[in-house]
């Protein structure tokens, strides 16, 4: 099979693949650009970073390629406005906003002709953000890695969703091989997003012991956590997730206010960043849920080449 180009407002990937934005600071400039060299859509994860951080990561970015670089933003950060404005003030090619839906957002990509793409699980959000003035969405199912919006599979929402709109829509969630990346096409996708796969790859910013631990999780090892945020987190069950789901995760000693609103069960925030440094034991380790499916960590440029040479071979 040969693969359509991706098409964004007026950008054009050349594969239809857009690298997940995986908080925090395992998809960093390094990953995004090598994603943006192999010809798909590179992100580049803002939630977490200061603004003088994400400008370097953006301009880090651009000196490695010539590519299409994004950021992808929690529409809960509290500080959500002013790092989508930082990104358009720097020149990024495309936002994506996940983890909730900001009316505001479509605003700032109409002033500054910025192509916005809003996460959705929904026909019903789907559609809002096409009349906003989406320039596609993103249709993350049960599968994905991270906070959900939703319990039901990718595969079973896209079809729906593409009827109902006439913008781009990328599926999210489960998507690990070639033949994943056919299937979904097949279902009607302008392309599809990956998160857990180049998350185990060697331009991630996850620390060794982190990408290890990836290729030692099993199926089962999979849980569902509550995050502060209010939603459900898809996550890998160590000793922390243990305690979040037993209610005895330690509760935040300072707060970052990091968040609009937050539960303050524990600190996201915190348990994110000791996981991407490979305290695998007492952080969160967001995943897919396919993670177990991962068994070697490639380059971006390999897990390209194989990608597209298994997409080769179906019809």
């Amino acid at each position: 099979m040969k693969l359509p180009e991706l098409k964004i407002g007026n950008l054009v990937a050349k594969v239809p693949i857009i690298q997940g934005g995986m908080a925090i600071r395992i998809s960093t400039s390094r990953l995004a650009a090598a994603v943006a060299e192999a010809g798909g859509v590179g992100l580049i994860a803002a939630s977490g970073m200061s603004f003088d951080e994400l400008r370097q990561e953006i301009r880090t970015a651009r000196s490695l390629t010539k590519g299409i670089i994004g950021i992808n933003i929690m529409v809960a950060a509290r500080q959500f406005a002013q790092i989508v404005k930082t990104a358009i003030d720097e020149g990024i090619d495309l936002v994506v906003a996940g983890a909730g839906f900001s009316r505001d957002v479509f605003g700032f990509g109409k002033e500054s002709g910025t192509p916005i793409v809003a996460m959705v699980s929904s026909v019903k959000a789907a559609r809002l953000a096409e009349r906003l003035g989406a320039a596609a969405v993103v249709v993350e199912g049960k599968e994905a890695g991270g906070h959900l919006g939703t319990n039901q599979s990718m595969r079973v929402l896209l079809p729906d969703i593409k009827k109902a709109v006439k913008i781009p829509v990328i599926g999210a969630g489960g998507v690990i091989s070639g033949k994943d990346i056919v299937e979904v096409i097949k279902l009607g996708a302008d392309g599809v997003q990956m998160g857990t796969r180049f998350a185990a790859s060697e331009e991630s910013n996850a620390a060794p012991a982190l990408k290890e631990f990836y290729l030692k999780a099993k199926h089962e090892d999979v849980v569902l956590i509550k995050s502060p945020v209010g939603l459900p987190g898809q996550a890998i069950n160590n000793s922390f997730a243990k305690k979040i789901i037993e209610g005895t995760a330690p509760l935040p000693v300072t707060c970052d206010a990091c968040l609009k609103h937050c539960s303050k069960s524990f600190c996201i925030i915190k348990a994110l960043i000791r996981a991407q440094q490979g305290d695998v034991e007492n952080g969160l380790v967001f995943t897919g849920e396919y993670i177990h499916r991962i068994e070697e960590i490639l380059s971006v440029k390999e897990i390209f080449n194989r990608l597209l040479a298994e997409v080769a071979e179906l019809d």
